[in-house]
């Protein structure tokens, strides 16, 4: 493997005279040493290999895959624990999405098992529950203490709600492809359900919660239509893809002029990043794909598409029904 590597270096390095000397100056070791490791009679230390690794400039899956062509390192985001990585999550998001607004044709693609997350971050009810779900469980003291909506409403930081706030506002400038089914909707409803039955969500408040669930489909019915992101001071693109062939999954793809990045979930709001370029490709050409099994659907006619965003919201209404009634509720 070494071999390989070094091989690797040599196709990269500018150096037109002596590779060993140069070697050697990264290293900060004699001329001897580091004809040794180029020719393998050295092994080349860890801490050499990393130093070796930025000099020229290469990727971790470029390092672990010399010798090996069916594996690839992936990026694992930070654990989340508490509030405040939460909104520390929130604002590292922003700051890695903000460049993507200045950056002619990148495209973000989201197949959505559930509601995408910046169609929830708004100054309102369904936000503030979506944290007060993800932090009941991550946050052990949230769960221990069995805290409930209604109390939670009353400790949240303002700063979190503006972290969240900040981050949809960049999403409004980037343009984005989704791909959703009728049970996209089906995880936001099951979770109003189980805190609801469980005593920690007030009637009042689940009600309201169902309205700004249904606000997010009336306002994402409208950039379907219109094909553009509502409040976008740059018109950004917004593709709603309806689909009935392939199960949504929660992978979000980042397409840009020079590169692909795409993020797998891994627990709740955590995920692993993968930047090797032909896995990449690989997960771009299964959107694609995607497409051709879908239906766009701003070109679906009104009829499917008023059938399709009615079948979300006749849910939400049997969910309405049973806040109130309180009788048996199955999610369907």
């Amino acid at each position: 493997m070494q071999s390989e590597f070094i091989r690797f270096l040599k196709e990269k390095s500018m150096n037109n005279t002596s590779f060993v000397d140069e070697i050697a100056t990264v290293l900060d070791i004699g001329y001897d040493a580091a004809y040794r490791r180029i020719n393998c009679k050295t092994n080349l230390s860890l801490e050499e290999t990393v130093i070796l690794a930025r000099h020229y400039n290469i990727s971790l899956n470029n390092l672990f895959e010399v010798g090996s062509q069916n594996s690839i390192l992936t990026e694992l985001s930070p654990n989340l624990t508490n509030v405040r990585a939460l909104e520390a999550y929130f604002v590292a998001s922003k700051n890695n999405l903000s460049p993507l607004i200045k950056l002619k044709g990148a495209t973000i693609l989201y197949s959505a098992k559930e509601l995408p997350i910046f169609h929830t971050l708004k100054d309102s009810y369904i936000a503030r529950y979506k944290m007060y779900v993800w932090l009941k469980d991550v946050d052990i003291d949230m769960a221990k203490n069995k805290t409930s909506f209604d109390a939670f409403l009353k400790i949240i930081p303002q700063s979190l709600i503006d972290s969240a706030v900040n981050l949809a506002e960049v999403y409004k400038g980037i343009n984005i492809t989704e791909f959703w089914n009728n049970m996209t909707i089906n995880s936001t409803i099951q979770q109003i359900v189980y805190y609801y039955e469980s005593g920690l969500v007030s009637r009042e408040m689940a009600l309201l919660i169902c309205d700004d669930a249904e606000q997010v489909l009336r306002d994402v019915e409208t950039q379907a239509i219109q094909q553009s992101i509502i409040g976008s001071q740059n018109k950004a693109i917004y593709n709603l893809y309806k689909t009935d062939l392939h199960s949504m999954n929660n992978v979000i793809m980042v397409n840009t002029p020079h590169k692909k990045v795409f993020f797998t979930p891994f627990t709740l709001l955590s995920y692993f990043k993968i930047e090797h370029q032909p896995t990449c490709d690989l997960m771009y050409e299964f959107f694609e794909k995607h497409k051709f099994h879908s239906k766009l659907l701003v070109n679906a006619g009104e009829r499917d598409r008023t059938q399709f965003f009615n079948s979300m919201h006749q849910k939400i209404d049997r969910l309405r029904e049973h806040i109130i009634k309180e009788d048996a509720f199955i999610v369907q």
